[in-house]
């Protein structure tokens, strides 16, 4: 959702990474977290590495396609529960959107103050 527009899920898979990982470190930054925890959260959901994922934010990669060749999406991801912009990430019909909430849900605990052990699901 952006303002009081709901944007579609192929316009969301059409953004820039880079500038939806801008929004996310925002976000959570603001909160007091710092952007190694962010790139903490990304790296255990998707499977990149640091490197890969500094590579993915200064290249021209589309949200979706960060999320369709992730390396090694983590199994633990489907124990992530609740409710991100209305909707319950675990009744996401589209594989590639609860993905994408996925990652929505864990920066909303990681701004929230949740611990990291709680975060990653360990």
């Amino acid at each position: 959702m952006v303002g009081n527009r709901i944007m579609s899920s192929d316009t969301v898979f059409q953004m820039d990474f880079g500038k939806v990982y801008e929004l996310l470190l925002n976000k959570a930054v603001r909160k007091g977290r710092t952007k190694a925890e962010v790139d903490e959260v990304i790296c255990w959901l998707t499977g990149y590495t640091a490197t890969e994922l500094e590579e993915a934010r200064s290249a021209s990669v589309r949200y979706g396609d960060f999320f369709r060749h992730s390396p090694h999406p983590n199994p633990n991801r489907t124990l992530i529960r609740g409710v991100v912009c209305g909707v319950r990430v675990e009744e996401i019909a589209s594989p590639l959107l609860r993905e994408i909430r996925y990652l929505d849900k864990l920066i909303d605990e990681l701004a929230k103050g949740k611990p990291m052990e709680k975060i990653l699901r360990k």
